[in-house]
């Protein structure tokens, strides 16, 4: 075996475990956005609201950032099938409750503007790698390709 052949394989570990390490942690991510969901129906069928608690009229701005946090981590599932497609789309909306959040609340280092952007740092951190993951194996095909 001569030294591009052992890179090669190397390098294809580094992404099968790039792919596990994101596919592990979307799993978690999307296993708690199912279970607040399932959560959610259960107190709307038995009570008739989803969340008998909430504030109301509170302007909509403040819905933005959890439903575009859903939506990243429905980008995270699609990854799993599709990496480059739910990659982007878990970047995408994940970037646009950041932006949302800084523009609608002022930057402060209290734990109600810290902890939201962590939270969706963390949720994005997935989608990054599964772009790295799409890339490094798109890599490989072409060298593979440019090598035979």
């Amino acid at each position: 075996m001569d030294d591009k052949q052992q890179e090669q394989k190397s390098s294809d570990k580094t992404t099968k475990r790039i792919r596990l390490i994101a596919r592990i942690l979307s799993t978690f991510f999307t296993a708690y956005a199912i279970l607040m969901m399932i959560g959610y129906l259960i107190s709307w069928m038995t009570t008739g609201t989803a969340d008998p608690y909430a504030v109301e009229d509170y302007p909509f701005i403040e819905n933005l950032p959890p439903i575009l946090m859903f939506l990243a981590i429905v980008g995270l599932a699609i990854a799993w099938r599709y990496e480059k497609i739910g990659g982007i789309i878990n970047l995408s909306f994940s970037c646009l409750a950041i932006v949302v959040l800084l523009m609608y609340k002022p930057i402060t280092l209290e734990a109600q503007f810290i902890v939201p952007l962590v939270l969706l740092l963390i949720i994005a951190l997935p989608g990054i790698l599964f772009l790295m993951a799409w890339r490094r194996s798109q890599e490989i095909k072409t060298e593979t390709l440019y090598n035979k």
